[in-house]
């Protein structure tokens, strides 16, 4: 009998999935799901290379678990198999929760549930079908388990998911300026009173760690394109519900039932919030069965939609042909915004109201660092610890929690 699965990444080499219960997860269906969830949505549309998935982050933030908890163990803190395993699980499970295109249903089709409170809800019905295997790993996941830094593992401003998906993302993007040492700062990690700490000579590979997340969010994930990309595709889900809701209002209707694969059906001609979402399992049954094909497929077919609003987005996305973006500092005026409402509705010979599905107001914005989380301790040789913006030479408080906000103002092209 096989005693453990080689996958061969081409981030990390081999990595090995021990028999038992981390092979049984990476076997599980909802987990094999993220195998049909591109880990940067549309952000392929500026850099062709970002093909890869969900599952080959989350196995490759399994494979830095692993390491680390290698390194603090060879550094003498003791923790049992179980935790580590549990530990290991977690991290296996932290994005289970992810939707198609990563985080375009949590504004769209389902509202006031975020991935993580689905990625729990996975979790525990996971933890059903293993028999409590997963109850410690949940623990962990949920922050109620008494080794902290065994949470910080997971989510923290240095956790493994972060450690993989920048190095990751790096390498299919091809942005070789944002190129982390995740291994030189796993090797470099440590423990004080059950906090995660840094020692000091791997201050240098933390502050590129924190510039490099800086450039990849400004260049890779909130690039002007891949904004307005997504917000194509989300104003046409939105027009898409909308019709749906006309459907259903209208007695004996003639008009054509939307395309759509049976889940997606399901989130387009339902309202489905936080409450309805918890409380009805048809909801989680339908997100499990959702991936990126759903929405391609539908995309595809609404692209020759009666309605001209859907094909027109529809035809944009799959097309390749993006809003328009004017990025500034300030919110747009709202004059300049009524004048491209009224620009748009005459060209496309549509209502302003129509018009609207076819602008995105959007702020977006990103911290390098923020000192109302568990914030990065760097250990000095006399055993005392400082927080990496007095630590550092390069770091100042000032430049590291720097607020950068933008709006972009995205528009259909005429």
């Amino acid at each position: 009998m096989q005693s453990a699965k080689i996958i061969n990444d081409p981030v990390f080499g081999f990595i090995r999935v021990p028999r038992g219960l981390l092979l049984d997860i990476v076997h599980h269906p909802a987990f094999y799901r993220l195998s049909r969830i591109k880990q940067l949505g549309g952000a392929n549309i500026v850099y062709p290379g970002a093909q890869h998935t969900r599952f080959q982050h989350s196995l490759g933030a399994f494979h830095l678990m692993g390491k680390a908890i290698l390194s603090l163990q060879q550094k003498g803190h003791f923790i049992f198999d179980s935790e580590a395993e549990a530990v290991q699980a977690a991290i296996l499970l932290h994005d289970i929760g992810h939707g198609p295109f990563s985080h375009v249903l949590e504004h769209t089709l389902i509202h006031g549930v975020s991935h993580e409170d689905i990625s729990l809800m996975i979790m525990e019905q996971m933890n059903e079908e293993f028999r409590g295997q997963l109850s410690l790993a949940i623990k962990i996941f949920k922050d109620e388990y008494p080794k902290r830094f065994l949470h910080q593992l997971i989510s923290s401003q240095l956790d493994m998911d972060r450690l993989d998906y920048l190095k990751r993302d790096a390498f299919f993007t091809g942005v070789n300026e944002a190129n982390i040492g995740s291994s030189r700062i796993i090797d470099m990690l440590d423990m004080v009173d059950d906090q995660l700490v840094v020692d000091k000579k791997g201050i240098y590979s933390i502050e590129n760690y924190l510039v490099s997340r800086r450039l990849m969010y400004w260049q890779v994930y909130l690039h002007k394109t891949s904004v307005a990309a997504e917000h194509v595709m989300i104003n046409a889900l939105k027009r898409a519900k909308q019709l749906a809701k006309q459907e259903l209002s209208t007695v004996n209707s003639q008009q054509p039932t939307l395309f759509a694969s049976p889940a997606l059906h399901f989130f387009l001609y339902n309202d489905i919030d936080r409450k309805t979402f918890f409380s009805n399992p048809d909801c989680l049954r339908h997100y499990l069965t959702l991936d990126d094909n759903d929405i391609w497929s539908a995309m595809k077919v609404w692209c020759n939609h009666p309605d001209p609003i859907l094909s027109l987005l529809s035809r944009d996305f799959i097309n390749r042909n993006i809003f328009k973006v004017e990025m500034s500092d300030e919110p747009v005026a709202e004059e300049h915004k009524q004048q491209k409402l009224q620009e748009l509705a005459e060209h496309y010979y549509v209502s302003t109201d129509d018009a609207n599905y076819l602008i995105s107001n959007i702020e977006v914005g990103k911290d390098m660092y923020s000192m109302d989380d568990d914030q990065i301790e760097i250990r000095f040789n006399d055993g005392t610890t400082r927080d990496l913006t007095e630590a550092s030479d390069m770091l100042s408080t000032s430049l590291a929690t720097k607020k950068i906000r933008k709006h972009y103002f995205c528009y259909q092209r005429m």
